[in-house]
């Protein structure tokens, strides 16, 4: 199945891309949002002021550009080019997302990817962590023939292990493969995969996905993925369905409409985070 995209503005109102399928098909994953890129003059950049999150995990992955977080409880940290931020809110987290102060006085690209991750019930509620990861300190890839690079930001591929810590299994793989280049990538049965395109076009088990669709994969544990017209550059997204119910209202995710309604409480009350 293929599944194009839409844009929407998110945030303070910057623009994404968002596959039209996300939310509904791809557990565990909720949401897919590219976002960018797009120049900033001097002095226009803008990102997420502060928000509440509960039930689920943030990642970040900036290909370009320069932002900074901080939350309520006092944490603080830059995300820079090539970096990711796995932000697990479990109980609860108020934080911001903002271009960095001399990008945002400079303006630049700012390219990048933030994906919602479920979390399965038992681990809803628990201790928020951060995982900031530099560029240099997440494993990269290449193929013996030079045609397939990959940033391994979860999972593995090409004999090569990510370094995130995640709370449930998750491949999240970004691969590039020049013209003529093949890659082979194993996910096990029982997971849910998916490929989105930002660049080129992939053939996936030999059927074309193009710049902004989505191709969602039938279950096995092989996929072949082919650049033959063009370069391609996509991500590799894999995790485990959790068979939950889902209740959904904003930026909380929890299992039962009573849940949200505490998070809510719990917000407005100051106790969320």
């Amino acid at each position: 199945m293929i599944s194009p995209t839409h844009t929407v503005l998110e945030g303070g109102g910057f623009p994404v891309r968002r596959p039209s399928a996300m939310g509904t098909l791809m557990s565990p994953f909720l949401l897919l949002d590219e976002m960018g890129p797009v120049h900033w003059d001097p002095g226009q950049a803008i990102g997420a002021p502060a928000h509440p999150h509960r039930g689920f995990e943030t990642v970040t992955y900036l290909i370009q550009g320069a932002m900074k977080h901080e939350d309520s409880a006092g944490n603080k940290g830059d995300l820079n080019s090539g970096g990711v931020q796995w932000m697990t809110a479990g109980r609860g987290v108020i934080h911001s997302e903002l271009p960095q102060d001399d990008f945002l006085e400079q303006g630049g690209v700012s390219h990048g990817f933030q994906i919602w991750v479920n979390l399965p019930s038992k681990d809803k509620m628990m201790q928020p962590r951060y995982q900031d990861i530099p560029s240099e300190q997440i494993p990269k890839a290449t193929s013996e023939d030079g045609k397939v690079w990959a940033n391994v930001i979860a999972g593995s591929t090409l004999g090569v292990q990510a370094v995130i810590d995640t709370v449930i299994p998750i491949t999240y793989i970004h691969m590039k493969i020049q013209q003529g280049g093949v890659h082979r990538q194993v996910i096990e049965q029982g997971l849910n995969g998916m490929i989105y395109v930002f660049g080129g076009t992939v053939h996936i088990d030999g059927k074309p996905v193009q710049d902004g669709e989505l191709g969602i994969l039938t279950d096995g544990d092989e996929v072949v993925l082919e650049a033959l017209e063009e370069d391609a550059e996509f991500l590799i997204l894999a995790g485990p369905e959790l068979n939950e119910p889902i209740a959904r209202y904003g930026p909380f995710v929890m299992n039962t409409s009573e849940e949200i309604q505490q998070a809510l409480l719990d917000y407005q009350n100051g106790t969320l985070a």
